[in-house]
């Protein structure tokens, strides 16, 4: 994952409004804001490996299953 993928990430779970100096070192997230950017890194996380597999295509024994399990584990 790029570092601008991660930044991104945390200013849309940042509560904050978005502003145009983003240069600022402090950023205010609460536990809640926190929870979305582990859940957007995670599910980020999880589509890239989920692609990987799909990139291998027939190559993998049950590379459609794996793939799919891997994005179905954020929606438990």
């Amino acid at each position: 994952m790029a570092r601008d993928d991660i930044i991104r990430m945390a200013r849309e779970a940042c509560e904050v409004a978005p502003r145009e100096d983003w240069s600022s070192t402090a950023w205010v997230l609460s536990d809640e804001g926190l929870e979305r950017f582990a859940a957007l890194v995670a599910a980020a996380e999880r589509e890239a490996c989920a692609k990987l597999i799909d990139d291998y295509g027939t190559t993998l024994a049950n590379g459609e299953m794996l793939a799919e399990a891997i994005r179905a584990r954020g929606q438990a």
